[in-house]
């Protein structure tokens, strides 16, 4: 008995030994464990789920998507998937198209060479490499612009590739007077394989920093939504959105001591200097091609035939006569003067979420209203939020940033508001308008980190308008830029036009109405920047505002 109990006092002992053991190295590393719900450390990657193939050759990783997420994505990254060339690596600039060698020719139209209004115009343009062969592939990038510069009018051309160095320009005939074709060679089809590859290979090179802090300590770490898994990271994927965003742990400070977000810089090169050739002003990037022959035709009235091509099914979404927009389909796009805005809006609360070319709606507004008083927020220049009141009115405006990947000046971490969240938060109703844009942050990263953001943004849209019939929610496409090589490759057009092309099968069949900045900056005559100037902005408000009060 006594030989029993010595025992019992030894496995006691010991027991209590062992407890205080656990106990002090719990508290000890504590830190290191990260058992805050706010963020967790990651020390391997986690396994890819994406099952298209595309993906899988990039270190982008990601919370497994439900089977129906899963299909939609692949459905729409098949259905989006740009021509590949068929020149074999390496490719040689002289092999690729060179718009000095490529021409456009305007096809017969009626008998006698006559073009009506409602008649469609078509274009066949061949391309040619830089020793003037004909190409045999499709895969370029090709805009196409038909304008009157007096009567300021101009419409975008419907493009089709037809997969052998041929492609087909088809307008609409939408007035009455000269119509000039103009055909722009964006990028060869050599550059966007180039762009594709960047994309999958080097998605961080745009990075992104944040600052930790706590009492005297300070550590700065790199952050994104990919990070190269070659130290501990922490993990800051929204629990609610399930939006990924990660940083390097810091050495000596927890997770939880991240204070804010800002752009870090670009890396330096990352591309090679015979891909570079493929990115030239003046030579292969956003040049325009010359005409074999007319370069303009002569619209007459309307008449009793109407010349289609069978080339495409769908035209543009509108267009401008003495430079105001006219939407074809949808509502009518009227004229508001700062009195008739005050009348729209009274009553009203419209939220603006996204980037800065959302931002420039809300500044114009700001400008156009006398009683709409911008409340200072304190908030960081280009970064916000803002707010602004008319309380005369009862008007109501605010402005958000969307959440990472972000390429602004520093913000709060307490700043940083997914849209999708933001959503959840609003009551919603028929004095409810919800803006939103988001597209111009995402350049360097593969299509599947925008369908996914898109995605959690559709669910809440869904869910606003369920509890919230009434509500308008109004979405703004991206827009054509001025491309050198650092924009190229950071935040292409190609990259911007395969992003419309997924919001608008994302959103389809919803309740909600599209701004088509793309073919607003387009069709327009002034040259294409990231943030359009004021008469192309002073359009897309007129067509918002049109939605908001239709007539």
């Amino acid at each position: 008995m006594k030989a029993t109990a010595c025992l019992r006092k030894e496995y006691g002992a010991l027991l209590l030994c062992l407890a205080a053991f656990v106990v002090i190295f719990v508290l000890r590393y504590m830190d290191n464990l990260q058992f805050q719900p706010k963020s967790t450390i990651i020390m391997v990657a986690h396994q890819s789920v994406s099952t298209h193939p595309h993906m899988n050759r990039s270190f982008c990783t990601f919370q497994p998507l439900s089977p129906e997420d899963a299909l939609e994505e692949n459905l729409i990254l098949d259905s989006t998937a740009w021509p590949e060339t068929l020149l074999p690596a390496p490719i040689f600039l002289e092999q690729t198209s060179d718009p000095a060698h490529s021409t456009f020719t305007i096809l017969p139209g009626r008998k006698e060479g006559e073009w009506h209004v409602g008649d469609q115009l078509q274009v066949m343009i061949q391309t040619s490499d830089f020793q003037g062969r004909p190409k045999k592939s499709g895969g370029d990038f090709l805009l196409a612009r038909l304008h009157n510069r007096k009567l300021e009018a101009g419409v975008v051309g419907q493009v089709v590739d037809h997969l052998n160095g041929s492609y087909s320009a088809v307008f609409s005939l939408l007035w009455e007077g000269d119509a000039q074709v103009e055909v722009t060679l964006v990028h060869p089809g050599e550059a966007i394989s180039v762009l594709n590859r960047l994309n999958r290979e080097q998605p961080d090179r745009i990075y992104f920093k944040s600052l930790f802090r706590s009492g005297s300590l300070s550590e700065t770490t790199l952050c994104d939504v990919c990070l190269r898994p070659t130290q501990p990271l922490c993990n800051y994927t929204d629990l609610r959105t399930g939006e990924p965003w990660f940083c390097y742990k810091p050495k000596n400070l927890s997770c939880d001591t991240r204070i804010n977000h800002y752009m870090g810089g670009s890396k330096q090169n990352f591309l090679n200097a015979n891909d570079e050739k493929l990115f030239q002003r003046g030579v292969n990037l956003k040049v325009s091609i010359r005409a074999s022959g007319p370069a303009s035709v002569t619209v007459l009235p309307q008449g009793q035939l109407k010349v289609k091509s069978s080339t495409v099914t769908s035209g543009p979404s509108g267009y401008y006569y003495q430079g105001v927009w006219r939407a074809l389909g949808g509502t009518t796009v009227r004229e508001f003067s700062a009195s008739a805005i005050s009348q729209c809006l009274k009553g009203k609360v419209v939220h603006m979420y996204g980037d800065s070319t959302v931002r420039q709606w809300f500044e114009f507004l700001n400008a156009a209203l006398p009683g709409l008083k911008e409340f200072d927020l304190h908030s960081p220049k280009q970064a916000g939020p803002y707010m602004s009141l008319d309380y005369a009115n009862n008007i109501l405006l605010t402005s958000r940033f969307h959440g990472p990947p972000i390429r602004i000046v520093v913000v709060s971490t307490s700043e940083l508001r997914y849209i999708a969240n933001e959503l959840d938060g609003l009551i919603g109703g028929p004095n409810i308008v919800v803006v939103f844009g988001i597209w111009a942050h995402f350049g360097t990263f593969p299509m599947e980190i925008y369908i996914r953001r898109l995605q959690s943004i559709r669910r809440a849209v869904v869910r606003l308008l369920d509890r919230a019939p009434g509500t308008l929610v109004v979405i703004r496409t991206g827009n054509p830029k001025n491309l050198n090589l650092f924009v190229s490759l950071t935040n292409s057009d190609w990259h911007s036009l395969q992003c419309n092309k997924v919001l608008r099968a994302m959103f389809k069949g919803l309740n909600v109405h599209l701004i088509d900045a793309w073919e607003m900056t387009l069709a327009h005559h002034l040259p294409h920047n990231l943030h359009p100037p004021p008469p192309i902005i002073k359009n897309m408000v007129n067509h918002l505002l049109s939605y908001i009060c239709p007539q």
